[in-house]
């Protein structure tokens, strides 16, 4: 916070600017055709150090961070037209940085019928999930939609909230519609329910074969249920909706995603897994200059490897328009929650149809995972991987292992994405081959009760996401937030990783915590530094982006419990406003 003394000053100051500048030539200040900015009057957090620090003042000219200091010396810097804005004792800090998320599903699903539980739904029971769909397909979101694509799309049931605590099944999305095909989609996105109307557009019937790296359930005579794992669900639904999206709903999807980081203060998002129809709706949106934040982009490399032929992709990571393709995504195992990531260990409760010690499964055997490693090493492409189970920590490790080997290069920064249930074991792993956790804490609120009662039980509920641990083994580690998986609420985000509270109120793996200042790290500086960006963004320094976020409370100076509270009052892109509450 300012001194008195230097808040009096420079209230002196801007008056005298003011005043001045009606009168050209009557000072030697310079005059710029862009007007600095200058923010005063809160606490202006730098991020820089490994203790808080602030500053009194901040001017902005053109997009960047050109003064940063005492309060009496930043009207100096400012010249004569120029903008004054008064904090009013709000924080002011870097704006926040996409660890890991999926803006462009955000901005298609936040469209579709949110069946979410409790406290970002309606998605109660399967009476509640029935009435919100019907509910909104009567909505104007529904009818453009469902039109769009010919299928009525619901988002984000999950059974571990349910009452019934199970999958809706074909029969109970029938209740929804027996003539449109109806999908439901897990909260994961690894799993979904399909009506018999779905079912039969895909061709999944009683005869149909095991999908490889999927499941089909099905019910005691062998007809499919309805509920969809991993490739069973991706394999039948992506290629039909894919070529239902056109150049309006892929428009509709960039600018609704957006809006939605925003809000949250987010200054750049990612967008990890693009689909070759989210890489063509990004190009349109750059072409046509709607972006408004940062968006970086990681193809899947399975399918989609030829966005890394983009003139959106450069070596340089110099975005255009806003867009850049960043690297490669690779995705091992499916969703802890869901029960389909791949463990080392046995679930603690077997999900329905499973006997014995069942641990979940692989995408991809061995050697596959290490030919997608290999080549984007040898293309020197930055490459991130979903790996939620152990064992697929450990396929990634190999993998990784043999392409340093075969193609290695220095300041790789491979990315382990979720790492849910990384073992201390593995740290060490990640330590000498440069792999940058990025976590998932907020399953800790989410999921930790259901991870303790059904998915792992007690001792490994409490080790998942072991934020404590990477930090102190010097790894820059980031905590995100998988929207559309939740919202790409930023403050969500840092309770859970800060706090570690359950749904119930038990805090789960309390050793695992980390500081409100190390958890804004994970937003900020080690965000820049995981997407090859610290020289640009992530801290308030000069030269640096004037990215920034304005919170109503300052997260360092609160009860943590109460961090879930703050509001983003404002969110600043290059000295340009993209949101205001």
């Amino acid at each position: 916070m300012p001194s008195q003394k230097n808040l009096t000053a420079l209230f002196v100051l801007a008056l005298s600017g003011f005043l001045l500048a009606c009168k050209p030539g009557s000072s030697n200040a310079p005059v710029s055709e862009n007007p600095a900015t200058v923010y005063f009057n809160g606490d202006i957090l730098t991020m820089q150090g490994i203790e808080p620090s602030y500053v009194e003042a901040l001017v902005e000219r053109d997009g960047k961070i050109v003064f940063l200091g005492e309060a009496n010396q930043a009207m100096e810097e400012a010249g004569h037209d120029h903008h004054m804005v008064d904090l009013k004792e709000k924080t002011l800090l870097p704006g926040f940085i996409d660890g890991h998320g999926h803006i462009y599903n955000v901005g298609l699903l936040g469209t579709a019928a949110n069946v979410l539980p409790a406290p970002d739904g309606p998605g109660t029971d399967f009476d509640a999930l029935v009435r919100a769909v019907r509910d909104w397909t009567e909505t104007e979101n529904g009818k453009f939609l469902s039109n769009k694509m010919g299928w009525i799309i619901a988002n984000g049931y999950d059974d571990s909230q349910l009452q019934e605590r199970t999958h809706p099944t074909r029969e109970v999305l029938d209740q929804i519609s027996t003539e449109v095909p109806v999908v439901v989609i897990h909260q994961s996105g690894h799993l979904a329910c399909f009506n018999s109307k779905a079912l039969e557009l895909v061709g999944y019937d009683k005869n149909t074969p095991e999908v490889k790296g999927g499941v089909i359930r099905r019910d005691a005579e062998g007809q499919p249920t309805g509920v969809l794992e991993e490739a069973a669900f991706f394999n039948a639904l992506l290629p039909i909706l894919g070529d239902k999206t056109d150049e309006e709903l892929q428009l509709w999807s960039v600018a609704k995603g957006q809006e939605e980081y925003a809000k949250y203060g987010y200054t750049t998002a990612q967008d990890g897994r693009s689909t070759p129809d989210a890489t063509q709706a990004f190009a349109l949106a750059a072409e046509q200059n709607q972006f408004f934040i940062d968006v970086v982009a990681y193809p899947d490399i399975i399918w989609n490897e030829a966005a890394m032929s983009s003139a959106y992709y450069t070596t340089d990571k110099s975005y255009q328009n806003h867009y850049r393709i960043g690297g490669v995504k690779l995705t091992l195992d499916g969703s802890p929650q869901g029960k389909t990531a791949w463990l080392k260990k046995c679930y603690h409760v077997n999900p329905e149809g499973q006997d014995g010690c069942y641990t979940g499964y692989p995408i991809l055997p061995d050697e596959k995972a290490t030919e997608y490693v290999s080549k984007a090493f040898e293309n020197k492409w930055q490459i991130m991987a979903h790996t939620n189970g152990d064992a697929a920590i450990d396929q990634y490790i190999r993998a990784l292992q043999t392409a340093q080997s075969s193609h290695g290069y220095e300041d790789h920064r491979s990315v382990m994405i979720h790492g849910q249930t990384l073992r201390k074991d593995q740290i060490p792993d990640l330590v000498r081959l440069n792999i940058l956790p990025s976590l998932f804490p907020m399953h800790t609120f989410y999921w930790g009760d259901w991870h303790r009662e059904s998915v792992l039980g007690e001792e490994r509920a409490a080790y998942i996401s072991p934020t404590r641990d990477v930090v102190d083994a010097g790894l820059s580690v980031t905590s995100h937030h998988d929207a559309p998986v939740t919202f790409p609420n930023s403050l969500r985000v840092l309770d859970a990783t800060v706090n570690r509270v359950t749904r119930s109120g038990f805090i789960l793996g309390p050793d695992q915590r980390i500081s409100a200042y190390e958890g804004l790290k994970t937003l900020t500086e080690w965000a820049a530094y995981q997407h090859f960006e610290e020289d640009s963004k992530g801290t308030l320094a000069l030269g640096k982006y004037a990215d920034l976020v304005i919170l109503d409370k300052n997260p360092l100076k609160v009860d943590p419990m109460t961090i879930h509270e703050i509001t983003v009052i404002q969110t600043v892109k290059e000295g340009k406003t993209v949101y205001q509450k």
